[in-house]
Parts: C-alpha cells; structure tokens; sequence
C-alpha cells in the first residue's frame, strides 16, 4: 500500500505516518518468513556465510541447518537425544527420503528419531534440492554426495558425532542414495537402504564398489515393480565383493533373510518381503508405510548399525 502525504497536514505529522505504515509492512513480512514453504525453496545464498546465518547450536531435540554447497543454500534436520552434549561422541544415522518429499517425511515414516531417544544417537535428514538426490537412477543433478559428505564432516567436528560410527539409511531415492554414498565416500560403517537400490548406469562398471569395507542391510518387497532390479543388485554386489551367502531363513511368514560374508570382512543382509510393495516395512504411515509384514526395519536397522563400527 503507498500512502500519498495530505496537504492538510504539517510534514512532521505526514512523515510520522509514514514511519508507522512502513513498520507495519515490516511486521506482516516477517510474519511469513517461518513458513516451512519458504524454507524448503532454494535461494540464492546472500554476501555472509550461510553456515553463520544458520546459528547452529548443538542441543537436544530438533534443529534446522543450512549451509552453503557450491552456490547453493542446502538445508537439514539434526535431531539429537535427550540428555545430549557434545562431550562424548554419538553414532550418527543419515536418513534421506523419497522422491519428491524433504526430510521431515522420513522422519515421520521411519521413526528414527524415536528410536535415537531410545538408543542415544544422532540423526541427519538431509533436503534433497527440489525434493530429491542425485542417486543412482535419479532424481536431480546437484553433488549431492559432496552436499552429504560437508555436512557429515561438519556433524563430526560440530556436534561431534563418532566418525567410526557414521550410517545411512533411506527409502527409495535415498536408498539408492545411500549405496552410492558406500561407494563414492569413506566416511560410511555401514548402510541399510529400503525399497531401494544398487542400479543405474554408473553400476555397471565393476570397478563401482566401496574402498573400505561398508556393511549392508536392506528390505526389498516382491510387490515393488522396481524388484528384479534390485534383487539383481543385490547380487552384483556380493558377487563383485566377494560375498558368500548362507541359507535363506524363514522370518515372518514368506520372508526371508540371507545373510552374507564378503571378501573385505563386511557383511550384506538381505530381507525379500514377498508381499511388501515399495515401502517401509513396519511403519504405519499411510503413504509408503507397510505394517502387514510383521517386520519393523527400523528396529532391525539400528541394531545392524549398532553391531557393525567402521572397519579399517
């Protein structure tokens, strides 16, 4: 709104009117500047230092970071236990969502976060740029490997996470996500990707496989139209790491598990959920969510995480 000075007025009165109006247009703009919208959409970054502007504060509970990754305003969720203080180093679990979705929707769909109370680790939910990662088939363009692996680094010097104990898991985008972050850093102990996989065209090359020894646990239904692909992922990589497979094993019902001792001392567990779709098994959320297996990932995640530091 543009108010026009009156001629009946003094300027000391038409002035002051203008003050006021304008701080009143001050006001209704900040108003919205907290919107989760405006947030999510990426900005230019200003003439400061975004990793400044983001006040990070290690703390328990929830908190929103940003930094600044080639050009770009990057954004994620740390959330850390109660009782947490940077004076004794925390496991650190990476879980990064679905395409398209941001990371407060893996939050809700894997419970992570609850299980971090309960255990005493940190969590990262990485934001993929326009709701998704540069993975293995898709979904964007950005290095989001070197996105994932700043923020890593910065998560072990800030809030001083464990680095011989750092994670990832995710769901489809980001479970493919996390394979290629087993392959292309050596920052990982192990990964557990669900209704993800090891596909695309940068795994063909034989020579795509991890440096240092990364541990596998991932859920792949029967019902996913993406399953042969990723059923033959599974063997492509044990077989490039010289996996050897024990016997299958009835868990629930018609799922099994394999488990498998590779070459490089790592292992590679495999649930196949016959009647499971692309989804999170034993998670209730109604989008991607399937509690019919009896099969809680979540729970089966982090004791595989628990049991399996990082190997020289």
């Amino acid at each position: 709104m543009r108010i026009r000075p009156s001629t009946s007025l003094s300027v000391p009165a038409w002035i002051t009117l203008l003050a006021v109006a304008f701080a009143l247009v001050l006001v209704g703009c900040g108003s919205n500047s907290g919107s989760s919208k405006s947030a999510r959409k990426s900005k230019k970054p200003t003439s400061g230092s975004a990793e400044r502007a983001s006040k990070e504060r290690p703390r328990p509970g929830d908190q929103k970071v940003t930094l600044t990754w080639k050009g770009k305003q990057r954004g994620y969720t740390v959330h850390a236990p109660p009782g947490y203080t940077t004076g004794k180093q925390l496991p650190l679990v990476i879980a990064m969502h679905p395409y398209p979705s941001y990371g407060d929707y893996v939050a809700q769909l894997s419970g992570f976060s609850r299980k971090a109370d309960e255990k005493g680790f940190l969590v990262a939910y990485p934001d993929g740029l326009d709701g998704g990662y540069n993975a293995l088939a898709c979904c964007g363009t950005e290095d989001d490997v070197g996105f994932i692996r700043t923020m890593t680094k910065r998560l072990i010097d800030t809030w001083k996470a464990d680095p011989d104990r750092i994670y990832a898991t995710g769901i489809s985008n980001g479970g493919d996500m996390s394979y290629k972050l087993a392959v292309e850093t050596d920052v990982l102990a192990a990964i557990a990707p669900v209704s993800g996989g090891y596909i695309g065209s940068a795994t063909q090359s034989p020579d795509y496989v991890p440096r240092t020894p990364v541990s596998v646990m991932t859920f792949i239904g029967g019902q996913d139209q993406n399953y042969g692909a990723f059923d033959n992922g599974v063997k492509q990589w044990q077989q490039r790491l010289g996996c050897t497979a024990g016997p299958e094993k009835k868990v629930r019902g018609d799922s099994t598990r394999t488990t498998a001792k590779c070459r490089d001392t790592s292992e590679f567990v495999a649930y196949r959920l016959p009647s499971m779709g692309h989804s999170w098994p034993g998670s209730g959320d109604s989008r991607m969510g399937d509690m019919l297996t009896g099969i809680q990932a979540t729970d089966l995640i982090w004791d595989f995480f628990a049991s399996h530091p990082k190997r020289s």
